[in-house]
């Protein structure tokens, strides 16, 4: 299938046989490849995509084996998937693009709600994880989201991921410390300890706010908050939101 640029100016295709696409790309745009299995909702998705001025649509496909020839080589930035195709159970397919795609950004959107899938999902390499139907304009945001680091989630997943994490991790302070002063899992270098500041930023996304939330609620920009963002994922070790909540209350020693 082939897709105008908008004003015409340049042409893309998109392979629907495992074919590598041939794809002009503007500056600064999120390369977008979709997973999804109901031909509809790729329709919509991709029509989502195609009409937002930063994005741009690499590959679209319905099937894991599909994907698995088609999406790697269209190098996306982030890839909509969804779970339990046809030809693959589970996440199975969530495991074999993000081993294939290191870099990119894994973005689940299923029917799929209870936690189980959820942490199934996270532990496969997913980066995002919203819950169907999605709106096109929360899809763009979706994207946005997750490309610049965050981790976007529908907010009922939100509560039951940060719930079970809270009930197996959390831990009563130690000498005298704050809940709030994390310190990084042993193993994984110095400790680490937050600055008051990140420390908020850091309670926000065990809630499960969004960067817009936080940055509201705290009274900066969302691009602040994203560099505070950053500097806890730094200094804990971490490359998502769920890593730092799981080290935000360790596991207290055994006797």
């Amino acid at each position: 299938m082939r897709i105008r640029q908008r004003g015409g100016a340049t042409t893309k295709s998109i392979s629907k046989k495992g074919k590598q696409p041939v794809m002009a790309t503007v500056s600064g745009e999120i390369r977008v490849a979709i997973l999804e299995d109901d031909a509809r909702l790729r329709r919509a998705f991709l029509e989502a995509v195609t009409t937002a001025s930063d994005c741009l649509p690499v590959a679209a496909c319905g099937t894991a084996a599909e994907a698995a020839e088609t999406i790697p080589v269209a190098t996306p930035d982030v890839v909509i998937i969804d779970i339990n195709l046809p030809d693959s159970e589970g996440v199975e397919h969530v495991a074999m693009l993000a081993d294939a795609l290191p870099a990119a950004q894994i973005l689940v959107v299923t029917v799929y709600q209870d936690p189980e899938t959820t942490f199934q999902a996270l532990a496969a390499g997913a980066h995002g994880y919203l819950v169907k139907p999605v709106m096109p304009d929360r899809l763009l945001s979706a994207i946005r989201e997750v490309r610049a680091g965050g981790v976007p989630m529908t907010r009922t997943i939100a509560r039951k991921v940060i719930e079970v994490f809270r009930r197996q991790e959390a831990a009563e302070p130690v000498d005298g410390e704050s809940s709030t002063t994390v310190t990084a899992a042993a193993g994984s270098g110095p400790q680490a300890t937050l600055a008051p500041r990140e420390r908020q930023v850091l309670d926000l996304l065990c809630e499960g706010c969004y960067y817009k939330e936080i940055a509201k609620r705290l009274g900066i920009s969302i691009s602040t908050d994203g560099t505070y963002v950053q500097r806890i994922y730094d200094k804990l070790h971490c490359t998502n939101r769920w890593e730092v909540v799981a080290k935000a209350r360790p596991r207290p020693p055994g006797p």
